[in-house]
């Protein structure tokens, strides 16, 4: 239900399908005096919601709610939103995936561990044409407990990790990133030097101990 619509509030969707996290998220904004809030609990809904009322101001979608299908879900709310911020609702993303959200055209991330005062402020900021990004995810994306006890981990490396850990072989890994498969052997060689570990899979066992992925 959208309260209020008047011209001058911000309009805003909130499609998530944790009733709770919902719930609480468009009690508080709805008690904002500059914001109309519409809900969802599917992307499907959501896109009903966006053709029914037109693009909104800024729209929030949880990564993993029915229909998503990652940030392919994401990329079908951009391209309906007529051009206005639509950002992303989530948990505890990891680097790769803060990387995958923010290049397919998100305008932010909120944790569901957000304040509802933060919460409104970061839609605020979206809607001023801004990307919103906690202070702690800016950290996390660019310190990712990189350092072992060998050196730290190039980005090049921890994004060859990542796909290490969804149990990818070394051709499809260059198949993605656009590398040659001798070039991705290397890191993978520079990986387990690294991590201490003699093969891929104790390099993943390794990683995921540490808190890397």
């Amino acid at each position: 239900m959208i309260g209020g619509a008047v011209s001058d509030k911000i309009r805003v969707l909130i499609a998530d399908d944790h009733e709770m996290v919902l719930d609480v998220f468009a009690m508080y904004l709805s008690s904002a005096p500059d914001m109309a809030i519409a809900t969802a609990k599917t992307l499907d809904e959501a896109v009903d919601h966006i053709g029914a009322e037109g693009p909104y101001d800024v729209v929030l979608l949880d990564l993993n709610m029915p229909g998503m299908n990652g940030v392919a879900g994401l990329r079908r709310a951009i391209k309906l939103n007529g051009g206005k911020p639509v950002a992303i609702i989530t948990g505890n993303p990891t680097p790769r995936m803060l990387d995958e959200i923010m290049n397919a055209g998100s305008s932010g991330i909120v944790l569901k561990t957000t304040g509802v005062r933060s919460l409104a402020n970061a839609i605020r900021f979206m809607h001023a044409g801004e990307h919103y990004m906690p202070l702690e995810l800016v950290r996390e994306r660019h310190n990712a407990g990189r350092t072992t006890k060998n050196g730290r981990l190039s980005d090049k490396e921890m994004m060859v990790l990542s796909y290490l850990a969804e149990g990818k072989q070394n051709k499809e890994i260059a198949n993605d990133l656009k590398l040659a498969e001798p070039t991705i052997k290397m890191h993978v060689t520079s990986i387990c030097k690294k991590l201490t570990a003699t093969n891929r899979t104790q390099a993943v066992i390794v990683a995921r101990d540490l808190g890397l992925i």
